[in-house]
């Protein structure tokens, strides 16, 4: 049987798992899924040799049996599983790279809920299930805030007091897994280009920007929380404190409510009070869904501006993750504000989704360069593994 890997990316909602096989010290993609969780559904596992379903059980809980059924699905296929690798959110500033979940390891995890406390526990759940319905299959933490450790102590200070700061009050910065995978992968497409100053924008429901100088992390969009940076599907980015002190004194009766809007009603679906989903507001001609979407480009090339400040300039910019990927309209939106900067795109090859879409005079190069977490997830798990010798 065929050694793999398998990875769980955890969301509020929703569970991808990716499948990789184990092979000279390398992890070479197989198959997987995304299942929704909360009502009964069908988990699809994409293989390279045909698809198979899981009837996953109803109800939000992630539990040792969903874990159980999808474990099983890869098993039946001739699949042997020897590492659970992990998605986590944040690691605080206890965790700058990839770990071996032991039981303490997964303690001082749940010391950080706090810091998400959205995201945290549902990854944490699929920890504690796997564990339960596979004691004995070792499991490992990649943390998305890790790749943002290499950040200066002024990118990451706040203008509050000391105490609060060191008390881990400070800018965090997330999506790290997917800056790792694309600055990999555009060290391969123009290694003299990757090591230079470079501004990749991650846009999806969630969506941040980080600015890199040869692949490491300079600074980013996102600081303490997700909710922070550029506006997103359904969270407003940055936003004034003074106004979270107006909704909080006047709109809302507890934080725990006041949360839930911040990340589930504002963004693209607060402005245009239609939807959150870019397809849908492309489609539509209402004005608010225009003044969304143009919203949205306009604060992306506000940030890489910003950004390009922190590194002294730029030679590139990356569009990546589902929006990023696929929408040429978004891309365009951006590029039209970033004209004084020298950034002008081809029309032919950003509509097609082309690896390089910017203009032949362009001053900036503009690529565009599919992300790809689960590969960082897996890669990682075998690191530890192979650390530990297990």
């Amino acid at each position: 049987m065929d050694r793999v890997a398998v990875t769980f990316n955890a969301g509020s909602s929703s569970l991808k798992v990716g499948v990789f096989r184990l092979k000279d010290g390398r992890a070479l993609r197989l198959g997987g899924g995304v299942a929704t969780l909360g009502d009964r559904s069908r988990f699809t596992f994409r293989f390279s040799d045909g698809d198979e379903t899981v009837d996953l059980p109803s109800g939000p809980a992630i539990d040792a049996r969903l874990v159980s059924q999808v474990v099983d699905c890869i098993v039946r296929r001739g699949f042997d599983p020897v590492v659970a690798g992990h998605r986590i959110v944040h690691g605080g500033q206890v965790f700058d790279g990839p770990v071996l979940l032991e039981p303490k390891v997964v303690l001082r995890m749940e010391d950080l809920t706090h810091l998400a406390p959205v995201h945290l526990p549902p990854a944490l759940a699929i920890v504690r299930a796997v564990r339960s319905a596979y004691p004995d299959m070792p499991q490992t933490a990649s943390f998305d805030t890790a790749f943002h450790s290499s950040q200066s102590s002024l990118a990451a200070r706040l203008a509050i007091p000391r105490e609060l700061h060191d008390a881990g009050i400070r800018r965090y910065g997330f999506h790290g897994l997917s800056y790792k995978y694309v600055a990999g992968e555009l060290r391969k497409h123009d290694p003299d280009l990757a090591a230079g100053r470079v501004v990749c924008a991650h846009l999806g429901s969630g969506a941040s920007l980080c600015g890199m100088v040869d692949g490491v992390s300079i600074d980013t969009s996102m600081g303490f929380s997700p909710l922070d940076g550029i506006l997103m599907s359904t969270r407003p980015g940055s936003l004034d404190p003074g106004a979270v002190v107006h909704l909080l004194r006047n709109n809302f009766h507890d934080a725990d409510h006041l949360e839930d809007f911040l990340y589930h009603r504002c963004g693209l679906l607060g402005v245009s009070g239609k939807s959150g989903d870019v397809r849908v507001l492309l489609e539509d001609f209402h004005p608010a869904s225009r003044e969304a979407l143009d919203l949205f480009c306009f604060r992306i090339a506000g940030e890489i501006g910003r950004l390009a400040v922190s590194l002294g300039g730029v030679d590139a910019v990356v569009f990546t993750a589902g929006v990023g990927e696929h929408q040429p309209e978004i891309r365009s939106g951006v590029a039209h504000h970033l004209g004084w900067l020298g950034l002008s795109l081809s029309e032919p090859a950003n509509k097609m989704n082309a690896t390089v879409i910017s203009a032949r005079e362009s001053e900036i190069v503009a690529l565009v360069i599919p992300t790809d977490e689960e590969q960082v997830i897996a890669e990682e798990a075998i690191e530890v593994i192979s650390r530990h010798r297990l």
